[in-house]
Order: structure tokens, then sequence, then C-alpha cells
């Protein structure tokens, strides 16, 4: 057998799938690193289990790549999320101390004493300096938008319109991390989803309702109608009788709760409309108060509002007094606030036609009268009813 080779060293290996996944040089530099996993105790500190190499050592077992492209694919590595590492930069250190970034087994010995050896020196002490604040204009890296497009069939815009959102987050936040492009990863995977699930809701095809004896509103429905103003007592009331209506006909509407709600709002309607028009003669109550519309037709009248208001008092003792009950207070307080205001405006008139003359007579000024003759004066209460 010949001595001569066209391979004069081991081959590097590394996984098609695993390079499709995070990049080729990725894959190639981190199944490189893979022989130091195996023939080196690692350090475990953190939960995490640290190794060192050293760069001179990655220079000649890769002599394709210079310090400048180790620096770049192993900070490619740190920014994917796949290592952990604790030195500075290769460009300037002469080592590196690095751990994949997943927790280490429970099952590992504790940290061993390190052996005394001229080849390998103890790992410097850990700067942090690999971790930093997400740049202002941070993007990610065309090969994890590719990993996106691939493994979860997110569009590249779609990654891309989630930038923004992603860098003003966690600049707020103010944190620092060593995988910014793994954080992002996760970021635009978990919106895609949210995404992808309301879309599909938004196709769902409704489950038909069956209208029984345990059928009510949803909760939705519930708080339009209370928002309007409708008290639920007669919304629940009313179940009963929308749910025999729809089974009698023998059919269910397709949009019960939106049937219901129409419902409920034309019944409320006629219900407060009978309460204000009701046809049942009644007697006033010591808290009567006449409606707004009272006020609105007076204020077209020209009668002024504060005039009305004061013989609210006196309109309300006489008619209890009296006892009687009547279908319309409103109409009746009308009548009694008309009454008085024209007969004001008669006595002034009156006044004025005998200016210079005092009296104690009711042709007099309505200031001239006294309380006992306001009081005593009830021919208002003898109009008829409207």
């Amino acid at each position: 057998m010949s001595d001569f080779s066209l391979i004069p060293e081991r081959p590097l290996l590394f996984s098609p799938v695993l390079a499709a996944t995070i990049g080729l040089e990725e894959a190639i530099l981190l199944q490189h690193l893979q022989q130091v996993f195996e023939h080196q105790n690692p350090q475990l500190r953190n939960g995490y289990a640290w190794f060192h190499i050293e760069r001179a050592f990655l220079l000649r077992t890769l002599p394709f790549w210079s310090v400048e492209d180790l620096h770049r694919i192993s900070r490619s590595l740190v920014d994917k999320g796949v290592l952990l590492i604790d030195t500075p930069p290769l460009l300037t250190a002469e080592h590196l101390t690095f751990a994949v970034n997943e927790p280490a087994a429970t099952h590992e010995p504790a940290t061993p004493p390190a052996l005394p050896t001229q080849a390998t020196p103890a790992p410097a002490v850990p700067t942090r300096r690999s971790a930093g604040l997400l740049p202002v204009h941070w993007s990610p890296s065309e090969d994890l938008l590719q990993l996106l497009a691939m493994n979860h069939t997110i569009p590249r815009q779609f990654a891309l319109d989630q930038l923004e959102d992603f860098i003003f987050y966690w600049r707020e936040r103010g944190e620092t991390s060593h995988a910014w492009e793994n954080k992002f990863r996760q970021h635009v995977i978990a919106i895609w989803r949210r995404e992808q699930q309301h879309q599909a809701e938004a196709f769902r095809v409704p489950v038909p309702t069956t209208l029984d004896n345990t059928w009510r509103p949803s909760a939705d429905a519930m708080e339009i109608m209370e928002r309007s103003e409708i008290a639920r007592d007669f919304i629940e009331d009313a179940i009963p009788e929308f749910i025999l209506y729809w089974r009698e006909r023998g059919t269910s509407p397709k949009e019960l709760n939106s049937k219901f709600i129409q419902h409920i709002r034309i019944q409320w309607a006629k219900y407060t409309s009978s309460l204000e028009h009701s046809t049942e003669p009644k007697r006033i109550s010591e808290q009567w108060q006449p409606t707004e519309d009272v006020y609105d037709i007076l204020r077209l009248s020209h009668i002024d509002t504060e005039f009305a208001r004061s013989l609210l008092p006196e309109f309300i003792v006489y008619w209890r007094d009296s006892n009687q009950a009547h279908t319309s207070w409103n109409s009746k307080f009308l009548q009694h606030v008309k009454y008085h205001w024209a007969k004001r405006h008669q006595l002034e008139h009156a006044g004025h036609s005998h200016a210079g003359h005092q009296g104690t007579s009711t042709a007099g000024r309505t200031r001239d009268r006294s309380l006992e003759q306001d009081l005593n004066d009830t021919s208002w209460a003898e109009w008829g009813e409207p």
C-alpha cells in the first residue's frame, strides 16, 4: 500500500443539517470544538459546563481561517444562542473559554482541581465583556432570517417588521445579553404563532348553538345591554320568553346573542315608554320630579326654569294633601307653572298701570301680595286634565 495520500491529515466533519440550520462556518467550528468536549473535563459554573481552548490551537487546526474569521464566527454562534463566551474577543485574547448554551447535566461531578501544566494555563477570570446592550441599529443576520424561513416558514419581511418593536422593548429594559439573535428568533416565532392562531380563529366555522332551557346570553352580550342602562333583572326575566318564542317557531336564529340584544332593546323601549306614559292614575310621591321634557317645554314658552322649580314644593304638598290620583303629573305641573307665570305677568302689568299707587289688592305686583294669599290661591288646581 502506498504511503502517498491525497488526504494527508484527519478530515473535518460537519453535519449537513446543522450547517443548514446555523450556517456552514458555524457548523464547522462548533463540531471542531466538540473534540475539546471529548478530551477535557469541564469546569461547572453557574449551571453550565465551561471549556478552555487556545487560540493558537484553533489557528493551527483550522489554517484556512484567520483570527478575524475565528472572531466573526464565534460571535455568530453567540448571537445565535449556541455558545456562551466568558473571555474577551479572540482578536485580543490568546485563549477562549466557552460553554454550550444549555444547562449541564446534574449528575456531572463537581469541578475538579486544575492540574498544573505548562501547555494549558489557568483560565482568566471572566470579564463578561461579550454581553452588552442591544445597539440602536441592531439587525438580525441573514443566516437567522433564512433559518426562520426554512424551519418555521416565517417570511423574511414579517421578521423584519418585528425589529423596531424588539429594539425598543429591550433598550427600554436596559438589559444586556450574549445572544440577541436568539432572543430575536424567539420574539419573532412567538408573534408568528399568535398571528397564525388569530387567522385560524377568524376562519373557523362557528359551532351551532342549541337553544334549550339552559341557554344564556354571552358575557359580551350582557355587557353591551348593561352599558345601555338596561336593568339586569329585566334581561334575566326576558330570557325564558325569548327561548320559548324561537322554540315555538321551530328554528333558532344563526346569531342568538345579536337577536337577543335586539329583542331586549325593543322590549326595554316599550317598557320605559309605558312607564313614562302610563294611563293608570296614581298619587304623586314626595320625591316626584318633572321630566326634563317639562323644562324644555317651559323654556320654549320663555318661562324661567328657576321660577318653575320654586313652585315644585307647593305643587307636591297640595296634591299629596288632596289625595287625588292623576295619569300625568307632568301635565299638571305644566298647567300649574303656566298659570302662575301668566298671573305673575298680569299682576306686574296691572302694577305698571297703577304706578305710584300702593295697595293690598290682588291687582298689585306679585311681591306686594302676602304669603297667605299665595298659599290660599289654588285656582290653578281647577284646570282640567289635558
